[in-house]
């Protein structure tokens, strides 16, 4: 294990080339030594990482759906691995802790795919009780959309995580990493790197506990808390308002101050610019409407829109990378192999195996509308068709998505795939409830594919850094999407039969209830806001013309103001930070450990989330006594207190000796 002690250089455990661009003649080398075999794929791990995605798959869906919150899984499910090898004495367990994470991992990413679709058909089946909704439905669909993001995403993978290594910011990927690496770094050093993650984890954790919980601080502080801005509010519909949390804070100090203002661009275009147009010169029902009803019905429509053309464009860029991938599966279908074999820490799954598993799950899929959906082969052949095009177009958004902010748009993603797919199937005659039930569960096998595409390459980015065999990750996380498929589609039936989605004490499900608001009138007779999808596509050709990344300017547009403000604030901290001194060598060092502290601020906040989120479903209620001018000073106050010790604590940093 030489390599592995020589590279624990930096401040944040890995080696220090693990976070920028390489030189032309430069290679990475991870953790685990590239070449040699090691300990990953073992009972302890699979079996572990198939509980935590059982408990976690009940876990993210019974608390998405009641309470509204979807948390992310990776973080708690690596400081879980991390926790429990350390407490088992077990060595060497690196490898093996990457696989519980990823197999774990699939319990978010399929549920997100199910619980913002499918409980849209038990919504809408008060009114129309000749919807019908089973069981193997959301289980086929999570099943087959998860098995298809990741097929889909696998000849990609060499591209987002090698080819543009140090491109991406990957923050979700780097946090987790953060943990992963903790109980590696701490052999060497003492613990110190653990432990700075380990006290940022739980500053950040209880800091958002608190203002979760209690309220002791305004989550949001807005300028709408004074007078004045009030003020302007009502005349321009201008706002401004950020978020104070401490995992957002770290999320834009990784994503770093370029990404963060690309991001911050888009949403006060969409904030500053087009909802004070609409607000104020546009007709009497929208003088009326506050901003965020605005974004919300009209203005996030051009954020789709963008998206979208943002994924078609994305195609088009990578149509090189997709050449490659299809002559590779070509060459081998055809008895010619690759002339040197990789080295295990770049061993796929084959391409000769992809394409054939690809072809089975397409195959099963289109039996599976046919038979289990619609019942008309040729209706279902276009359902097929529409599927299996959108899912792999918007494999790579979905990717880059994650790999620049960490927020897969994934429910944006899916209204635009709803939309489309509605518009189809009303053009070949399929409209009314059984439009509607296929839309939804075409709808759900798009989301679930996007889901898992977006969030498998976090776990193979991971895999990348700390050196783990990626044909290991990739064939283990099928196990992982079939217990988590099975998982979600219990508990949603079993949730629908003892709370129900409509009516007095119902289950919240928001991004559902979205759906359902929008494929009811689709299917049933409305008009679509074509023209603002037109206007986003239109806008992401200019900004892809002007050289600005379309993606990200139109992700800030669809994703709310509060939530980019501190992606802008956490990436001004990081450039700070990193030219903070005259010497080159200990600004990286600061921007290192910067890096650490802010992955700790969202382990904390992704873990302490988790109990927040229980705290308010076991029906803890807190009254706070404090003022909203009160509250928003306050927040203010700990939102700086924040940043200063991000600040200061990062220059804490020394030079090696």
């Amino acid at each position: 294990m030489k390599e592995t002690d020589e590279n624990l250089t930096t401040g944040t455990g890995l080696p220090e080339n693990a976070f920028r661009e390489l030189a032309a003649d430069e290679e990475y080398q991870p953790v685990l030594h590239p070449a040699h075999d090691q300990q990953e794929v073992t009972p302890y791990s699979v079996i572990t990482g198939l509980i935590m995605a059982i408990v976690f798959s009940a876990a993210a869906a019974y608390l998405g759906l009641k309470v509204g919150q979807v948390f992310e899984a990776a973080i708690p499910i690596a400081i879980i691995a991390v926790g429990l090898s350390n407490a088992l004495g077990k060595k060497n367990a690196l490898g093996q802790n990457v696989i519980i994470q990823s197999i774990g991992a699939c319990s978010g990413v399929i549920v997100a795919g199910a619980i913002f679709t499918l409980p849209a058909l038990f919504i809408l089946q008060g009114t129309y009780p000749d919807i019908m909704v089973n069981f193997y439905q959301i289980f086929l669909s999570s099943l087959l959309g998860g098995i298809l993001g990741i097929l889909f995403f696998i000849p990609f993978r060499r591209y987002f995580v090698k080819d543009m290594h140090g491109k991406y910011p990957f923050p979700e990927a780097t946090a987790t990493t953060q943990v992963l690496i903790s109980s590696q770094a701490s052999a060497k050093d003492s613990g110190s790197q653990a432990k700075t993650l380990i006290a940022a984890s739980l500053i950040g954790g209880i800091y958002d506990y608190i203002v979760a919980t209690f309220g002791w601080w305004a989550e949001t502080v807005t300028s709408t808390a004074s007078s004045l801005g009030t003020t302007i509010m009502e005349k321009t519909k201008l706002v401004l308002s950020c978020n104070t949390g401490a995992a957002l804070l770290g999320l834009g100090y990784i994503v770093g101050l370029k990404y963060a203002f690309v991001i911050f661009a888009g949403s006060i275009f969409v904030w500053w610019i087009v909802i004070p147009l609409i607000g104020t010169y546009g007709n009497e029902m929208f003088q009326t409407m506050a901003p965020d009803m605005i974004f919300k019905d009209y203005a996030r429509m051009i954020g789709i829109g963008g998206i979208a053309m943002a994924g078609v464009i994305g195609i088009i860029k990578s149509w090189p990378i997709i050449r490659q991938a299809v002559g590779l599966a070509a060459r081998e279908l055809g008895g010619h192999s690759a002339a040197e074999k990789p080295v295990r820490w770049q061993l796929d799954i084959s391409m000769k195996h992809i394409v054939f598993f690809i072809v089975i799950a397409l195959v099963a899929t289109l039996l599976f509308f046919w038979f289990g959906v619609i019942h008309t082969f040729w209706q279902a052949a276009v359902a097929w068709i529409v599927v299996t095009l959108i899912a792999f177009l918007f494999t790579t958004v979905a990717a880059n998505a994650i790999a620049i902010v960490g927020s897969n748009p994934v429910s944006g993603m899916t209204l635009m795939t709803l939309i489309i797919a509605s518009a189809i199937f009303v053009g070949i005659g399929l409209s009314g409830t059984s439009g509607i039930v296929a839309s939804m569960v075409i709808g759900g096998v798009v989301c679930t594919a996007l889901s898992m595409a977006g969030g498998f390459v976090t776990d193979l980015k991971i895999g990348y850094w700390l050196g783990s065999t990626p044909k290991k990750q990739e064939t283990w996380k099928f196990l992982g999407t079939l217990a988590s498929a099975a998982t979600v589609g219990g508990v949603i039936m079993v949730l629908n039969q003892v709370y129900g989605f409509t009516g007095e004490n119902a289950l919240v499900a928001p991004q559902a209830n979205a759906m359902a608001k929008v494929i009811e009138p689709l299917m049933m007779g409305g008009e679509t806001p074509w023209i603002l999808y037109m206007v986003g596509a239109i806008l992401a050709l200019i900004l892809n013309w002007l050289g600005v990344p379309a993606l990200a300017f139109c992700l800030g547009m669809f994703i709310p103001l509060q939530l980019n403000t501190p992606m802008l604030v956490g990436g001004a901290v990081a450039y700070f930070v990193s030219n903070s001194s005259k010497d080159k060598k200990l600004n990286d060092a600061r921007r290192d450990r910067g890096t650490l502290l802010a992955s700790g601020l969202i382990a904390g906040g992704a873990l302490f989330g988790v109990f927040a989120a229980i705290t308010r479903f076991a029906g803890f209620e807190y009254v706070n006594p404090l003022s909203f001018e009160t509250s928003q000073i306050l927040g203010c106050v700990a939102y700086a207190l924040l940043i200063i010790y991000l600040i200061v604590d990062s220059k804490r940093a020394k030079l090696p000796k």
